[in-house]
């Protein structure tokens, strides 16, 4: 096969295996001055006006929540008092995006002409089993639009005593759904993969969409 076909078939397949994701790819990046012993992790999440009326936020929350219980942390109790403040917040928008890409074509994908057996290296042959019999394949450029959206989840911990920043991670992602409630869960378990992380140091998480 020709270097030019391949590179175009290539192209082709990187397209169609970009469509087809299974999976939630976030760009993680925490920002921190964590300390290296926090005896105490008790922590309220500290809310807005609007987010206390917010069902989907505090379905968001409950997400946050069941991390920081698996991380040690413990939310206080009316009689306990915490040290700890967490704070969210997030958003998603929504862009138009229109992309041209390369389709090869069979020149003559309907033929059914007849067979026969050709030189003994070739065996029994025909037109219709050769897409190059009737010349090289066409390259058709073909356009794609679609919506895309960009979905930002931003968690914040800080100490109560003196509002002390102490953790601060940013979550991205990229993709063709939607629904911010069937992507958050992924996010959210992007956020403290690697907590708390290196400071200022951007990674990708990958997680399977169940």
């Amino acid at each position: 096969m020709k270097a030019w076909l391949i590179a175009v078939v290539m192209a082709a397949t990187s397209v169609l295996v970009a469509g087809c994701g299974t999976t939630i790819q976030s760009n993680v990046t925490a920002f921190h001055e964590w300390p290296e012993s926090l005896p105490d992790k008790h922590y309220v999440f500290e809310r807005t006006k609007d987010q206390n009326n917010n069902l989907e936020y505090l379905n968001y929350e409950n997400l946050v929540r069941a991390e920081l219980n698996r991380l040690g942390f413990m939310e206080a109790s009316p009689s306990v008092k915490p040290t700890l403040k967490v704070a969210i917040s997030y958003s998603i928008n929504g862009r138009d995006v229109r992309e041209v890409y390369p389709v090869v074509v069979n020149p003559n994908p309907y033929w059914y002409g007849p067979a026969w057996y050709g030189p003994p290296w070739r065996g029994y042959y025909s037109p219709f089993y050769d897409p190059f019999w009737y010349g090289p394949p066409v390259v058709e450029q073909r356009v794609s639009q679609y919506r895309l959206y960009t979905r930002q989840l931003r968690v914040m911990i800080a100490r109560m005593a003196d509002n002390k920043q102490l953790y601060e991670t940013t979550v991205v992602s990229e993709g063709t759904n939607s629904s911010l409630a069937a992507v958050m869960p992924y996010m959210v378990r992007s956020a403290f993969a690697d907590f708390p992380g290196k400071s200022g140091v951007p990674h990708r998480v990958e997680l399977k969409m169940q």
